[in-house]
């Protein structure tokens, strides 16, 4: 692999008057975007304003935030790139750049930045969470997503919530879908290998083919899958008990090698849903690849991180997430394979860019059948409602105390999802909205007893797949939402010693032997027995008028000092 010049970093953002203007570069372009979760249309996400990161990630990608983030990147404050960045100013500047993404807006860019490439010097790589986000995605199993991902043209794509629906429904979309799916790291158990069951490679066991070479300006160019490791940890293994999944880092090594040394390729590309850093981690111990298009952190990314490793150094990007950025990164080759190359992450501004009828009359004939419950108007934002951030979101805070009212339950659990979109204040909270934050394929709810003992170790486990030292053992979701229940938090402490001074809304402080009411969804394990999640809260919000947080609970944070990846957080020490 030749080495990354240096110098390229320092290029990894150009903007101009025109948001999406850039002389063209190289002679291949590889387009990506990750993390939609099924937002056909224009929707508002806020960026979060926590995203701690400690040891080897402190002042670095993704853990800066704010004006952290900003002064990294060289971007201007009040922009309209600094808006789709940062958390900064969000509702104002919401207001007045309009909403992000939407499929038709975004095949109006992608036919752009193809045409800019030119015929064949492109690819269009989708990093996975696609079909899953929303009510159709939900009621069409996610066959909705990969009729819109074959309008837009996608070539290549792996995955990770697409594994929450049945295994025999991925097959079936992936049969449908017109581009490739690929992932390495995913392969048949033992037992399934005796059973005979389907797969793409019989003898590896790859369920899917592990990877694609494909023709770029010229150049061949692999292209590796590398699906979410954790899939039956984090979501329920009962959809696809045939399946093992994992980071897999040796046998990336060896597939890498291999394709060097029989492929004759002139470049390498992971396609990961990882988690950012994850894939920086990944990218140092594993050589050979040039560039890691890495998803599953919903970072948007405005600059890369260059990593060095044994044999050169590998470009590491993540494209955000709700259909909010597209990546461009394009790349020129020299006789020893890449000489340099130029990113650029482009947000889709709705008003910006004129959307594409086609895929707009696509996305008006998924809707029809189900209007009248997605435009049912619930109540209205009484401050801005939105999910993302470590610890807590208003909208998450919405969703616990829906659990908390209507369970008749002392303390809410919610899972700390990345996805959701946000809602301005006054704007109508709609069923739609309530999907968005709450559209999974095991959303059943429970009230249930727990002791305080059982709860602590629900909040140290999910603390600790967040802030593990080793990337490798962080599962890249954010911790626990509580409802009715504050806590302190070390994030730097050792495993099972993170959480402590755990208090009810009251100033009650948790017995460890005593038991409390506890309401919660998203089981991972058996099914729960109560109604969806989002009947639940919309039954909760049709009750409320306009809805108002009157108690947001965040835990105090210790141990923290000024980090950069925390902004405008109340308590820390």
């Amino acid at each position: 692999m030749a080495s990354v010049p240096a110098a390229c970093a320092s290029r990894g953002r150009t903007t101009s008057p025109d948001l999406y203007a850039a002389a063209p570069f190289g002679q291949a372009r590889l387009i990506h975007f990750t993390d939609c979760h099924a937002q056909l249309l224009p929707v508002y996400f806020r960026e979060p304003s926590v995203n701690l990161g400690f040891g080897d990630a402190i002042d670095r990608p993704p853990h800066l935030v704010g004006d952290a983030l900003l002064q990294y990147a060289g971007i201007t404050p009040g922009t309209e790139f600094a808006h789709a960045v940062s958390y900064l100013g969000f509702t104002e500047s919401a207001r007045r750049f309009g909403k992000v993404g939407g499929f038709a807006h975004l095949s109006t860019l992608i036919k752009r930045l193809r045409d800019e490439s030119g015929p064949g010097n492109s690819l269009l790589l989708d990093g996975g969470d696609t079909w899953q986000g929303s009510g159709t995605a939900y009621w069409t199993r996610g066959r909705d997503m990969v009729g819109a991902c074959n309008r837009l043209g996608v070539d290549v794509m792996t995955g990770h919530w697409e594994f929450t629906y049945l295994d025999e429904e991925v097959m079936r979309n992936i049969d449908e879908f017109a581009g490739e799916f690929v992932a390495q790291n995913v392969r048949l158990t033992d037992d399934a290998i005796f059973d005979g069951a389907p797969a793409f490679d019989e003898n590896s066991g790859h369920v899917f083919r592990p990877y694609t070479v494909r023709e770029v300006g010229g150049r061949a160019i692999a292209i590796i899958g590398q699906a979410f490791p954790y899939t039956p940890i984090a979501n329920p293994s009962r959809f696809i008990p045939d399946w093992t999944f994992g980071i897999r880092a040796s046998e990336l090594q060896d597939l890498v090698d291999s394709i060097r040394q029989q492929q004759q390729v002139d470049a390498v590309v992971l396609l990961s849903h990882n988690g950012m850093d994850v894939d920086i981690k990944l990218a140092g111990v594993v050589t050979g690849l040039d560039a890691i298009l890495g998803g599953h952190t919903h970072d948007g990314m405005p600059k890369p991180v260059i990593v060095n490793n044994a044999s050169g150094r590998t470009i590491v990007t993540n494209a955000g997430s709700n259909g909010k950025f597209v990546a461009a990164l394009d790349l020129d080759f020299g006789p020893g394979g890449i000489r340099d190359f130029r990113y650029r992450l482009l947000p889709v501004f709705a008003n910006l860019l004129e959307p594409d009828a086609g895929m707009a009359a696509y996305i008006d004939e998924v809707r029809a059948p189900h209007m009248d419950t997605l435009t049912e108007k619930l109540a209205v934002a009484g401050q801005l409602l939105y999910r993302r951030g470590n610890f807590n979101g208003t909208f998450d805070q919405v969703i616990c105390d829906a659990q908390r009212q209507m369970g008749n339950a002392q303390i809410a659990l919610s899972p700390g999802f990345r996805w959701g979109s946000s809602v301005l204040p006054g704007d109508d909270v709609t069923m739609e909205r309530v999907m968005d934050q709450t559209c999974i394929t095991y959303p059943e709810t429970y009230v249930q007893e727990m002791t305080g003992e059982q709860i602590k170790a629900i909040l140290e486990d999910v603390c600790d797949n967040l802030f593990h030292p080793d990337p490798f053992y962080q599962q890249g979701g954010d911790m626990v939402r509580t409802g009715g229940l504050d806590y302190v938090c070390e994030p730097l402490a050792t495993s099972g010693r993170r959480i402590s001074e755990m208090t009810l809304d009251d100033g009650t402080h948790l017995d460890p032997g005593k038991r409390y009411r506890v309401a919660g969804w998203a089981r991972v394990g058996s099914k729960a027995p109560g109604p969806p999640i989002w009947e639940v809260v919309a039954a909760y919000l049709r009750e409320q008028d306009v809805v108002r947080i009157n108690k947001l609970n965040t835990p105090v944070l210790k141990g923290v000092g000024r980090n950069p990846g925390l902004a405008d957080y109340p308590a820390r020490t």
